[in-house]
């Protein structure tokens, strides 16, 4: 290994080493971030901290030239240092750092033990536990590098609790004595690690040793937290004293353990009292649900991380952490996706989680019902929402924080979390300023907590800025929250607001910056850009991202990714409060309107790389106010909609409430193609619903057809008929009344789908008929291609085959002159499924696999979906019914991802057929029968059919007379409709019995 961090710093081969003091805090902050750029400003906090001098960036400079000269003479090539604009990094390779060597063991020790390989993990954590020569980077007192030396030592220190449970197990205990009572003195308050020291002892008969070792602890724990020992150190120390020396509890998990808690913040502070409270009460009461509730900004997310933590011994098997978004411009996350989002975090595939909640929360609980686990549910709206979300086992806490008291859950001990003492509050402005400086001027400090209102976040800013002004007086910084003005006054503790603190940050940027900051404040999404900032404050983009350059150094705007940007749900709040002022209504009209317009001409851009209609839309688009953000802000594929989803959803609700209602069903209209092809029906229906309002509140009869058109879509991919159905029907009677010849053709081409899909291939074909004679009389070649690629797959469903390889390969010809992507991959898929049905097995799969690949570059999930199916349909054919598998699953998982109900169906039935192929008539009749209670429910009758003639075909070898039965009412659907099907059970049926 080439250098060394785990111990003092070493570079190079034996114990040589840089010995300049400056050169080394600069090598190990490029060591902590290996082939990464560390940009010369945080090269530069870490070696002057405040008080850097005006030629810092020169002389950091001059380390890095000192550091290349020292690796010269070490036989290191200088190069291994590289530089960049931003700053200074270091180059290395696999196993040249003992940090990565210690990971890479680290992990397949874990691996190992999850494959119940004991004696294998205990080597891996020994070889990784070698590594360590003391603490990391010892001797470097940088707190930029110390701050990150410690996230190492607690690696280490978990690493070593991870190997000693594998020695006990593995019967080693006296080869780890000595390294852990070493280690439990210098970490005496460790329980897990004083745990193992007495599990150690007891097993080599020194069971004296243990019980002082349990007293010791005792001591500590009453003198130091004012608690007793938690109840499996209690229950440890009664087994030592009833001579039980099994290592019952020991034995190694059958999973590696799941450490998914955020890192907690080292100045937490003022909650010991509550934190010893609950962590006593938890032990002593065995809580299984506990709350913590408390006004925003009183520090619930970080009492609940640090009481997770000092409890994780306890809970080894699993540590959890999800944000449930309660009170916050986001959307609170629904049971569903929270659900699934656990279930991932304890590693769980995405295509074992089902798609009904209930079956979710039945995972859930399943997973951790044998795990020792803690689950922080952070910022929940209510009751309903958690209560899906609770594990059922006795070996789970669960920890809840919100805003509101949740007294509609039935089990969970409540604590509201209060605002800091005044001594606590003092205490926390140390931490963050400075003791020294606390203490010089204790009456001043005293006084900005209460200006702070004793909140910790108003604290915490307070004491940053103080942090970063070293020249401050805290008396000065006093001043200025007494002169300042009262900001989101909903959120009170005494008689002061929380706003004073942002204030203070507010009055330290520039004019300019203020107006951007209040603008900010009016974007509705979670996120924002340069191109969105420079739309609302109307300036140039550099300016725009000066201007948050500016706002990121203040600590108002964060910018947790390069180019992206975000508020503290508190602080925008304070710039939606500055934004409110009666004096600047035209100046925040304005400011929406250019937001929604740029917005709005950024997403039709977009769309036209979806479906090419989008560039047709049907209706006067506004001017376009800013066509140099329009340009800068759309990148060269589908990014723009898949990073903007949810604000572009939030823009029409936004248009909606501030009465821009052109922009509202327009935008929700520019959204169509992307939330169809993509899958989030449930976003196209909440977006056209709100558009619908919009165009009835304009009296827009052509735009409420529109809304109406496109609202049907979302209801089609639900396999909600009915609904789709008269949205279409309204549609269509209101463009015959405006005499809209175009949009009545795209309204009969719809409801042609819909028909389609309940097996009514007349009715589907008849409206086609008449979409083409609109379209052709009016001229209009994009419309016929599309009523050419419905009509296709009309004709295939329908088993139409000859008809429908004819008219793809003439809606292919017109694709290409007068259509666009989109328009060519639906075609070739045609043509494709066509030849594949008609027996044409190599040129039918090379066009599938052809067209295939085209509906992945347009993110078309269905479209995916279909074409999965039909390879798999070919592969079927062929005689390979394993590959047919494994195609219709990667179907079903595109149609999944689609939402689309029917295509799920479709995909189940085909793979149920591929699963009898291969002689598994079980499988293959469980998945039967569930698409037809799918499909029934539905009132999908196609799908339906086919179920009910896949069922008889499982059946017919075990229980003829139930096979029969099967097939009649397959025949009567089938028949219906025509469908293509109905011959060969028919004949079936006529067979002998």
């Amino acid at each position: 290994m080439r250098f060394g961090i785990l111990g003092p710093l070493r570079v190079g081969a034996g114990e040589a080493t840089v010995t300049a003091g400056r050169d080394r805090i600069v090598l190990a902050m490029m060591l902590l971030r290996a082939n990464r750029i560390v940009p010369v400003e945080e090269l530069v906090d870490a070696v002057w901290e405040e008080r850097p001098p005006a030629t810092a960036r020169a002389q950091i400079q001059t380390c890095v030239s000192r550091l290349r000269r020292r690796f010269a003479q070490l036989g290191v090539p200088p190069d291994t240092i590289f530089s960049d604009p931003v700053g200074y990094g270091i180059r290395t390779e696999p196993g040249e750092v003992d940090a990565d060597v210690f990971a890479r063991d680290v992990e397949a020790g874990r691996a190992a033990l999850a494959a119940g390989q004991p004696a294998e993990a205990g080597r891996h954590f020994r070889s990784a536990l070698a590594l360590w020569r003391g603490p990391a980077l010892s001797g470097i007192t940088s707190r930029s590098v110390r701050r990150r030396a410690q996230a190492l030592d607690e690696q280490g220190l978990a690493a070593l609790e991870e190997c000693v449970d594998v020695e006990l197990v593995l019967g080693d205990a006296t080869e780890i004595l000595d390294v852990l009572t070493e280690t439990v003195a210098r970490y005496p308050l460790r329980e897990r690690l004083r745990g193992q020291l007495m599990l150690a002892l007891s097993a080599v008969g020194r069971q004296a040793d243990a019980l002082a070792a349990y007293r010791e602890g005792r001591r500590l724990y009453a003198e130091e937290l004012g608690i007793e020992p938690g109840s499996a150190l209690q229950e440890l120390h009664q087994r030592v004293l009833a001579g039980d020396l099994a290592l019952a509890g020991s034995e190694v998990r059958r999973s590696a353990p799941v450490r998914g808690l955020p890192r907690a913040i080292s100045d937490f502070t003022g909650r010991q009292e509550t934190l010893a409270r609950l962590v006593k009460e938890i032990d002593e009461d065995r809580t299984r649900v506990q709350l913590v509730d408390g006004m925003a900004g009183s520090g619930k997310t970080t009492l609940a991380i640090h009481l997770a933590t000092a409890l994780a011994d306890r809970y080894p098997d699993a540590q959890l952490f999800i944000d449930l978004h309660g009170h916050s411009d986001r959307e609170p996350l629904l049971p569903a996706a929270a659900l699934a989002a656990l279930l991932r975090q304890l590693g769980v595939p995405g295509e074992r989680i089902p798609g009904d909640v209930d079956e979710r929360a039945a995972l859930w609980r399943s997973e951790l019902a044998d795990r020792r686990a803690v689950v922080v549910l952070d910022n929940a709206t209510s009751a309903a929402q958690v209560a899906p979300l609770l594990p059922s086992g006795q070996g789970t806490l669960t920890l809840i924080t919100s805003r509101r008291r949740l007294t509609g859950l039935d089990e969970g001990r409540p604590s509201s979390l209060a605002v800091l003492d005044p001594d606590e509050g003092i205490e926390l402005l140390a931490r963050v300023a400075g003791a020294e400086r606390v203490a010089a001027e204790p009456e001043a400090a005293a006084e900005v907590v209460r200006r702070c209102g004793c909140l910790p976040l108003a604290i915490r800013l307070a004491g940053a800025r103080l942090a970063h002004r070293p020249r401050w007086r805290i008396a000065d910084l006093a001043a200025r929250l007494a002169a300042g003005r009262d900001a989101l006054t909903e959120l009170v503790a005494g008689d002061r607001s929380v706003g004073q603190a942002f204030a203070l940050s507010y009055a330290q940027v520039t004019p300019t910056a203020q107006r951007m900051f209040r603008l900010l404040g009016l974007y509705p999404g979670t996120w924002f850009d340069a191109v969105m900032a420079a739309a609302l404050a109307d300036v140039p983009l550099p300016e725009a991202q000066r201007l948050l350059d500016e706002l990121v150094d203040v600590h108002l705007v964060d910018e947790p990714e390069p180019g992206r940007f975000r508020f503290h749900d508190l602080v925008r709040d304070y710039a939606r409060q500055l934004t409110a002022e009666p004096a600047l209504a035209a100046e925040r009209s304005a400011a929406v309107r250019r937001m929604l317009n740029v917005c709005l001409h950024l997403a039709l851009a977009a769309a036209r790389q979806v479906e090419g209609s989008a560039s047709r839309a049907p209706f006067q688009r506004p001017p376009m106010l800013r066509p140099d953000l329009v340009e800068t802000g759309l990148p060269p594929n589908l990014e723009w909609f898949d990073e903007n989803r949810s604000n572009l959803s939030a823009m029409v609700r936004l248009a909606e409430a501030e009465g821009r209602y052109e922009y509202c069903w327009q935008l929700a209209f520019a959204g169509w193609s992307y939330w169809y092809a993509s899958g989030h029906p449930d976003e196209l229906i909440e977006t056209h619903t709100i558009g619908l309002r919009a165009a009835e509140r304009l009296g827009d009869e052509a735009a409420i057809a529109t809304m109406h058109n496109y609202l049907a879509s979302g209801y089609h991919r639900l396999a909600r008929y009915g609904e789709a159905l008269t949205s279409m029907e309204l549609a269509l009677s209101l463009r015959e009344r405006l005499g809209d010849p175009l949009g009545r053709a795209g309204t009969h081409k719809n409801i042609a789908a819909v028909h389609a899909f309940l097996g009514n291939f007349p009715a589907a074909l008849s409206h086609l008929t008449e979409a083409l004679h609109i379209v052709r009389r009016e001229g209009h070649d994009a419309g016929v291609v599309a009523v050419f690629n419905n009509q296709a797959s009309v004709l295939l469903s329908a088993g139409r085959l000859d008809e429908a390889l004819a008219l793809s390969r003439r809606h292919l010809m017109l694709a290409r002159t007068a259509g666009t992507l989109y328009d060519s991959a639906n075609a070739l898929g045609h043509i494709a499924m066509a030849r594949a049905r008609m027996g044409h097995g190599e040129p039918a799969r090379r066009r599938l696999w052809a067209a295939l690949a085209m509906k992945r570059r347009l993110g078309n999930r269905y479209g995916v979906g279909e074409l999965l199916n039909e390879i798999g349909a070919l592969e079927r054919a062929n005689g390979h019914p394993e590959a047919a598998m494994e195609r219709h699953r990667e179907a079903l998982r595109a149609m999944t991802q689609a939402a689309d109900r029917n295509g799920q169906c479709v995909s189940r039935n085909l793979l149920a057929r591929a699963l009898l192929d291969q002689g598994d008539a079980a499988s293959a009749l469980d998945l039967h029968r569930r698409v037809l209670t799918d499909a029934t429910r539905l009132n999908a009758r196609y799908e339906q059919a086919r179920a009910l003639d896949g069922i008889a075909r499982c059946l017919v070898g075990t229980d003829p007379a139930a096979a029969r039965a099967h097939w009649v009412r397959a025949l009567a659907l089938f028949s219906e409709f025509e469908a293509p099907e109905r011959h060969e059970v028919r004949r079936r049926l006529a067979a002998p019995e």
